[in-house]
Order: structure tokens, then C-alpha cells, then sequence
């Protein structure tokens, strides 16, 4: 719906040809400058730009700032789970400062995790497996 409302001036074999998700892209720069929005120019990058640097072409517009790409992730955790995960991230939300993302505190904590492995570089598969044969003899 907010595709056909705020981009009634593109036709609509365009915006097919760009695509569902370039055109949801699309609306967010038109929402924001109203009549003053470049269809044409719009419409030619998304037509131009793979699907990633076009979101990226749109943030930077919308925010001013260069954005890197991203990715979802998805995976499962029992419920037991959750309590040490959620602790985890708030802790590091704290030491990192309360503006940075879930994502970033994710990271850093992965990182010092890694940081006390001291698992040399192209050995960690050999030293996982010598890790778990330890666990497995005690």
C-alpha cells in the first residue's frame, strides 16, 4: 500500500522492474521529500544498483552516514538459555555504552571469547577436536 500511495508517479512496469524490496527502499525517500522527491534519478539507481548497495545508497541519503551491510541472523535457544545470553548483552551494553546495538555487543563479547581461545590461526579445527577428546578422557 505505501509503495502505490508515495510512488504514484513511477509506472508501474518500473517499479516491477526494480523489484519489491527497491521499491519499499524507494518510499523511504519519497516520504521524506514529499514533492520534492527525484523519481528519475531514484529509479534509475535502483535499477542500476544491486539490491544491497541500493539500501546502503538510501540510508547514506536518509542519514547522512555511510553504513556497512548487513545480515540477518537466526538461531535457536532453549529457554534456559536466554537469561545468560540477555545478562550478557546488557553487561556488555553497559561496558560499551548505551548507544551501541545488541549486534556490536554480540560481537565484542564473541571477540573476547575468542580473544581467550588462543587457538592459532588455521589449526582451530585440530585443536577443537584435541579439546574435545580431553573433555571425553575426564
Amino acid at each position: 500500500m505505501a509503495i502505490h500511495e508515495n510512488l504514484n508517479r513511477i509506472p508501474k512496469h518500473d517499479l516491477q522492474e526494480v523489484g519489491w524490496s527497491k521499491a519499499t527502499e524507494l518510499v523511504k525517500i519519497a516520504r521524506r521529500e514529499g514533492d520534492s522527491f527525484d523519481c528519475a534519478t531514484w529509479l534509475h539507481k535502483a535499477k542500476k544498483l544491486p539490491k544491497e548497495s541500493f539500501r546502503c545508497a538510501v540510508e547514506r541519503h536518509l542519514t547522512g552516514r555511510e553504513t556497512e551491510p548487513w545480515e540477518l541472523i537466526y538461531f535457536k535457544l532453549y529457554k534456559s538459555q536466554l537469561p545468560v545470553v540477555e545478562r550478557a548483552l546488557e553487561v556488555a551494553g553497559m561496558m560499551l555504552g548505551a548507544d551501541k546495538s545488541r549486534g556490536y555487543c554480540l560481537e565484542m563479547i564473541c571477540a573476547d571469547f575468542l580473544a581467550g581461545a588462543d587457538i592459532p590461526a588455521g589449526k582451530s579445527e585440530s585443536k577443537l577436536n584435541d579439546l574435545s577428546a580431553e573433555e571425553t578422557q575426564n
